[in-house]
């Protein structure tokens, strides 16, 4: 089967229009944040954020499969030394647009912007939010595991009697552990929190992530042959993965250097999989 992607360069908002209902498997995007990236986006106010990225989030919806997972890179900003709450007011707009706000992943940024405020550290995470139009949706929990840990030899080496049975929760909650069902497991399902490095090599672009992020939702959320869309693409980083991980991809920017940059650097995927059925198609 081939393994096609597809560049558009344009208007998220309309160029999004172009693709297929119920086409597209999972979303990972990280938008411009409020008041940046003003040479391309025109720096988006705080005030009009929400304004400006629901017709965007109305198409999503619409593009993606009723099992499909949106992942939104965002973060707050500081405002008259403030946080501004534009985040959590679209997050709530979602909602009433048909959106289901299913989780939030954080990303802990390992090598953070060193800084100083006078009140406040610096940011040293960010939101990932997820988003799904079912309650039902493809999810690969085990292709994201973990390994146990050194804390494994120690916590299951003597097990007492409580720890063989299944231990309902001491405050009523209804949950439960049995710690013996962990004895021949070498790896443990991860946290909702994500320990990755910023992406400081890429010069072509002001705010890239790391490849294993895109790569971590990927692994998670789709299978091989599956269509991976990022209609804020940049530097391309989402797109680039997904070939390399057999995902059909889609991109969209609004700045032709983007373009043709992610063009460029599509070409040593195809030859580094060596397959004669990829496909790379440019629109």
């Amino acid at each position: 089967m081939e393994i096609t992607t597809d560049i558009y360069l344009g208007d998220s908002k309309e160029q999004l229009k172009l693709l297929p209902s119920n086409s597209v498997d999972l979303i990972v995007t990280s938008p411009p944040y409020a008041d940046q990236r003003k040479s391309t986006y025109g720096g988006i106010h705080h005030d009009k954020y929400v304004e400006w990225f629901l017709p965007i989030s109305e198409q999503l919806l619409r593009v993606l499969k009723p099992t499909g997972m949106f992942v939104l890179n965002i973060k707050e900003k500081v405002v008259e030394g403030e946080r501004n709450t534009y985040v959590i007011e679209l997050i709530l707009e979602m909602r009433r647009q048909g959106w289901l706000w299913t989780e939030e992943f954080i990303w802990h940024k390992k090598n953070c912007y060193p800084g100083k405020w006078p009140n406040r550290f610096r940011d040293a995470w960010e939101r990932l939010l997820q988003f799904n139009k079912n309650r039902k949706f493809t999810m690969h929990q085990e292709e994201v595991m973990v390994p146990m840990g050194d804390w494994a030899q120690s916590r299951l080496k003597n097990l007492s009697e409580t720890d063989r049975i299944r231990d309902n929760a001491k405050v009523g909650s209804g949950f439960g552990k049995n710690i013996s069902n962990w004895l021949e497991r070498d790896k443990a399902y991860p946290t909702n929190v994500l320990h990755l490095a910023t992406e400081c090599n890429n010069k072509n672009h002001s705010a890239a992530f790391p490849e294993e992020l895109p790569e971590w939702f990927i692994k998670l959320f789709t299978t091989e042959n599956d269509t991976v869309l990022d209609p804020f693409m940049g530097s391309g980083t989402t797109l680039f993965v997904a070939n390399r991980m057999k995902r059909n991809s889609i991109g969209i920017d609004i700045v032709p250097e983007y373009c043709e940059m992610v063009k460029k650097r599509l070409k040593p995927v195809e030859l580094f999989l060596l397959e004669p059925e990829a496909v790379y198609e440019i629109i």
